[in-house]
């Protein structure tokens, strides 16, 4: 799936991904290849996404996801 992470300042991060684990405000949910649409509100924690065999994990404060057509669209401040 493609993933794009940006925030007021930047992108972040644009390109492939196997996963991404996000802190929604339930309660931290995992985004896989061909999830179902969704829009997510994210509270401060963890995000990461893995690439093939990397994790990258950052400390968000907020933000909200959407997910559509495999693009998962992060936006994080």
């Amino acid at each position: 799936m493609k993933i794009e992470i940006i925030s007021p300042e930047k992108i972040i991060y644009s390109g492939e991904a196997d996963s991404v684990t996000l802190p929604g405000v339930m309660g931290s949910f995992s985004i896989l290849n061909l999830h179902a649409p969704i829009i997510s509100i994210l509270k401060k924690g963890a995000l990461t996404y893995r690439v093939r065999d990397n994790e990258k994990t950052m400390e968000i404060n907020s933000g909200f996801v959407e997910t559509k057509k495999n693009i998962v669209t992060v936006c994080v401040e």
